[in-house]
Formats: C-alpha cells, structure tokens, sequence
C-alpha cells in the first residue's frame, strides 16, 4: 500500500521549546514582596514575570484606584440615563405634535423646556465636578 495519507493529530511540536528549568526557594518576607510585585505589575501568571524581570523586559504596575473606578462607573450610568432621557424627550415632543391642539401644545411644550433647562444646569455642575475630580486627584 504506499503512502500513508493519514494526517497527524494533537499538539504541533515548538520550534524552540523551552526545556530548562530553574528553582528558587524564597522566605515568608521575601514570598510576600513577590505576590505583591506579581500582583502590581498585573502579568498573566509567574513565569512571564520573572523572565521579564531577570532578563530586563519592561515591568507594568498598575495600580487601580476604587474611587476613581467608582467614580467612572457612576458617571457612565449617568450619561446612559442622560440618553435614555433625551430618547425620551424626543417621543413627547412627537407625541404632543401629534395628539393636541397647537395652544395646548405649546404650554406643554413651554413646561418641557424648563425641565429641559434644569437638566441642562445638572449637566453642568456634573460636568464641573468631573474637571474639579481631575485637577485634584488623577495624577498623569
């Protein structure tokens, strides 16, 4: 029968596998600094850390502030509802066009801008408070 036409199966040997291993032994001092600089420099697991580490590669610590994350979290939320309420503004504009008279519609009309006017003054002072959030506390 000659050839065989079967194909291989499982994982593709590498081209430069990576066969050498070393061991360190650290004390309780020295295991806690390490989970620390691990865990400040947020890489994937502790093999990519400490190749980077002895062989000179960038290290990345990334420090994540709560507040600040806190903070952002609740400012999105506010811009959603800052949408869902213009989304909404538009619908009752449409809606009052077409369900009154032109006298009631404008006295409608006449309330929602000043309701529209007050929640311009709210973007404002949100808008105020973020730039005084970042002068004071965001480092770059």
């Amino acid at each position: 029968m000659g050839k065989d036409t079967r194909t291989r199966t499982g994982r593709k040997p590498k081209n430069d596998p990576a066969d050498y291993k070393y061991s360190f032994r650290l004390n309780a001092a020295e295991k806690t600094k390490f989970d620390r600089l691990l865990a400040e420099s947020g890489a994937r697991d502790r093999t990519l850390f400490i190749k980077k580490a002895v062989f000179g590669g960038t290290l990345k610590v990334v420090k994540v502030d709560k507040v600040t994350m806190d903070y952002y979290v609740r400012l999105t939320e506010f811009y959603r509802q800052f949408q869902a309420v213009g989304n909404n503004y538009n619908q009752v504009v449409r809606s009052i066009r077409n369900n009154f008279g032109e006298k009631r519609a404008m006295a409608l009309l006449y309330r929602l801008e000043k309701s529209n006017l007050e929640l311009i003054l709210v973007c404002r002072k949100v808008m105020a408070l973020t730039e005084e959030y970042q002068r004071k506390w965001l480092q770059r």
